[in-house]
């Protein structure tokens, strides 16, 4: 039985809402079915788990983003160096990012914490 890239977004859409929850709900699953249809982002569906990644071009080179991640854990990190591989491979890209909760920082042990985001709520 082949199962389609829209039910499988269907399928894991509980770990992308998770995730954008943790994000500050910036965009909703449909925003984010929209940017993989654009070819935005790229869809990284998995057994238990879920990735979505954007590729940024900055003047001194290309970075695949983890922008969004839900799911399994260990899932999530065994998929990571086959997402990073096919980001240099297909697009050249050098570097790799992750947004996400602090504790990536603990579980991603060979990235570096290169900034900080601060988020506030403003008041109407």
């Amino acid at each position: 039985m082949h199962t389609s890239w829209s039910d499988e977004f269907e399928r894991l859409t509980p770990h992308i809402e998770a995730a954008l929850a943790h994000a500050g709900n910036t965009h909703t699953p449909a925003d984010v079915w929209a940017a993989i249809e654009r070819r935005d982002a790229q869809f990284w569906p998995l057994h238990d788990s879920v990735i979505v990644t954007e590729i940024v071009s900055y003047p001194a080179g290309r970075s695949v983003r983890f922008w969004l991640a839900g799911g399994n854990l260990d899932e999530l990190l065994e998929a990571e160096p086959l997402v990073t591989r096919w980001a240099k491979e297909n697009y050249g890209c050098t570097r790799a990012e992750v947004i996400g909760r602090k504790g990536w920082v603990r579980k991603l042990t060979d990235y570096r914490p290169a900034a900080v985001l601060l988020t506030k709520e403003i008041a109407r």
